[in-house]
C-alpha cells in the first residue's frame, strides 16, 4: 500500500526550495556584528607587526650610531640626526648623564619613528669610564 502527501511541502514535490526572509535577515544581523570586528582584528594585528618590524631597525639603528658615538669619541656630547632605512626614516638623538662614580657616564641613543601617525621610540645605552677615553 502507498501513501501520498495530501499536500506539498517547500522541498517536496514541487522542488522549490530556499530561506525565508526571517532566516535571510537573521543571516545579514549576524554578518553586519562579525565583518567590522574581523577587519578591526586585521587592522590592529596589521599595526602591531609594523611596529614590531620597525621597532627591530631602529634598535639596530641605535645599537650602530651609539657603536659609532663611542668610537669616534663623540658619545659625550649631545647630538642628533636621521637615518634612511629603506623606506623608513628613523630620527635619533644622543645625551651624556653622569652615573654612581663621578668617572662614569651613561650615553645614551633614542631613535624614534612613526607607524600609523604615532610616534614610537627605542633606547640604547652604555656605561663609559670618561677618565680612561683616548682623545
Amino acid at each position: 500500500m502507498r501513501f501520498r502527501p495530501t499536500s506539498s511541502t517547500r522541498s517536496g514535490v514541487d522542488g522549490r526550495s530556499g530561506f525565508t526572509l526571517a532566516e535571510s535577515l537573521a543571516a545579514l544581523a549576524f554578518l553586519a556584528v562579525v565583518i567590522p570586528v574581523a577587519v578591526q582584528g586585521v587592522r590592529i594585528a596589521n599595526l602591531a607587526g609594523q611596529v614590531a618590524e620597525r621597532k627591530v631597525v631602529a634598535a639596530q639603528v641605535a645599537d650602530r650610531v651609539l657603536s659609532e658615538l663611542v668610537v669616534t669619541g663623540r658619545w659625550n656630547t649631545s647630538s642628533q640626526g636621521t637615518v634612511d632605512e629603506g623606506r623608513h626614516q628613523f630620527s635619533w638623538r644622543s645625551e651624556s648623564t653622569s652615573w654612581e662614580r663621578a668617572t662614569l657616564r651613561q650615553a645614551t641613543v633614542v631613535v624614534t619613528y612613526k607607524v600609523q601617525g604615532k610616534e614610537y621610540e627605542v633606547r640604547a645605552a652604555t656605561i663609559l669610564d670618561s677618565a680612561q677615553v683616548l682623545q
